[in-house]
């Protein structure tokens, strides 16, 4: 939708956070996508999974705020932003495989630091790729709350639920967002992110393919506080650490010293 011209101060808000959610979150959300993709093919998986954490977040994000769904505590907190999507007046679909991705991303991909452990197994690059086209699908405009639209956008907003309802049944390449970014990368052949873009993507796409070629990954670490979290109280005079992950390592300790207590025993 664009931001001009205004009926009123109530259409003109109303198209300012349409607009926010396009700028801010989905726009955002197609550049972490592109990078997290980059972090994977080259390997630095930590910087995969906090990439792909920010992508799906501000997807997540974007929808609710099309839809305004107040999202006012969700943080990073991708779990808790897919539970507010059954307020939305339709059902986000999405496949086994993505369902199964968000809930690695959502344990492993919030912490930045390898504050936890983390894992990756099998052709992640692919999981992420369907998770985003799956998602990214209902980040528009797809319902006004009976305003009445100007006929161009009226169309627009017609074109927009037909796309959505054949996406499942085309080609996925053929699936386009209205001024998405991504879109705008594709159909330019020189931008500096389309190869990162379109590198063995079986998604996204100025053409089909009939196979990708990518590696599957098996990789995984263990911070030290794992391996020693009596370290945790005097790291924490030199380090923030959000509460929820230091009274998790807390607890860590004391099952430790049970267990190391049982062992003398």
């Amino acid at each position: 939708m664009s931001i001009a011209p205004y009926q009123n101060e109530e259409d003109k808000l109303d198209r300012y956070l349409n607009s926010f959610a396009t700028q801010s979150f989905r726009d955002q959300a197609d550049r972490d996508y592109i990078a997290a993709r980059l972090a994977c093919r080259y390997e630095l998986f930590p910087q995969f999974l906090w990439s792909s954490q920010q992508a799906l977040e501000k997807y997540l994000k974007a929808i609710l705020l099309y839809n305004r769904i107040k999202a006012t505590k969700v943080g990073h907190d991708i779990k808790e932003a897919m539970r507010l999507t059954g307020g939305l007046p339709f059902k986000i679909c999405l496949s086994k495989r993505s369902e199964k991705f968000i809930d690695l991303i959502a344990t492993c991909g919030e912490f930045r630091y390898l504050d936890v452990p983390f894992h990756v197994y099998g052709h992640v690059l692919i999981d992420l790729d369907l998770t985003v086209w799956e998602l990214r699908r209902y980040c528009q405009v797809l319902y006004v709350f009976g305003k009445v639209l100007p006929n161009d956008e009226q169309l627009l907003l017609e074109e927009a639920h037909e796309r959505l309802k054949v996406s499942n049944k085309e080609p996925r390449y053929k699936f386009r967002l209205h001024n998405g970014l991504l879109e705008s990368v594709i159909a330019k052949r020189s931008h500096p992110s389309r190869a990162a873009l379109l590198w063995q993507n079986p998604c996204f796409s100025g053409r089909k393919r009939s196979t990708v070629t990518v590696k599957s990954h098996l990789n995984a670490q263990n911070p030290h506080l794992t391996h020693y979290p009596q370290m945790l109280e005097e790291l924490l005079k030199y380090i923030f650490m959000p509460k929820k992950l230091a009274d998790a390592y807390r607890a860590h300790l004391a099952a430790t010293l049970a267990q190391e207590a049982k062992t003398k025993d």
